[in-house]
């Protein structure tokens, strides 16, 4: 018989404390940046005393750690959900580069401190391939399994997933510049063509 654990109350109540804090300081961060987000507005924001804060985090630094992963955790079950929906390989493509395009460009004040600030913020940039190895492996699964059914040429699969990962990486740090005007989806679009055109041609050397 498998016992069902439960959490007790004191557990429920951190956990939701936790949550509100996150929110907050989501809100304050993508207002006010890093450096200028201070724990008294977080505190304010989630209607809490400032020393109620430090009852579940130490700083500022934790605090935006704690809100990139709960983002990167709902995220990547998002993009898990989407590709899974999906029945061919295009549709997953599309949706693993879609998905996170456009989470970058709801969060896209928030997501810039990542690629803005330095120092100890610097741990956020090392968790990227940590944070999307899953979907990234899911997809390279669907490629692999493309290449065996001969709809695509026989490639490294996962090189190939880090890949089109990495594209839209780079797609997503021009957005945060400013350094376009085309929607998420016209940007996902093309990068599906650039991918979808070496699969199908070559273009990609299979055996690097």
């Amino acid at each position: 018989m498998v016992r069902k654990l439960t959490k007790t109350k004191q557990q429920v109540v951190s956990d939701f404390r936790r949550t509100e804090i996150i929110d907050a300081a989501r809100s304050v961060f993508a207002r006010k940046g890093f450096a200028n987000g201070i724990i008294d507005e977080i505190a304010r924001e989630a209607g809490i005393a400032k020393g109620t804060v430090y009852l579940y985090f130490r700083s500022k630094t934790e605090i935006y750690r704690a809100v990139l992963d709960r983002d990167m955790e709902s995220l990547n079950k998002s993009i898990l959900e989407q590709i899974d929906a999906s029945h061919n390989l295009k549709d997953k493509i599309r949706a693993f580069t879609l998905a996170r395009l456009e989470n970058a460009e709801v969060r896209k004040e928030f997501f810039r401190i990542m690629d803005t600030e330095s120092g100890s913020l610097s741990y956020t940039r090392r968790q990227y391939r940590d944070w999307l190895r899953e979907p990234v492996l899911r997809l390279a699964s669907a490629i692999g399994d493309a290449a065996e059914r001969g709809e695509i040429r026989r490639v490294p699969s996962e090189k190939v997933a880090w890949i089109i990962a990495d594209m839209t990486r780079g797609t997503i740090q021009r957005r945060l510049l400013g350094q376009c005007d085309t929607t998420p989806g016209e940007d996902s679009e093309f990068v599906f063509s650039f991918i979808w055109a070496a699969l199908v041609t070559g273009a990609i050397p299979a055996g690097t």
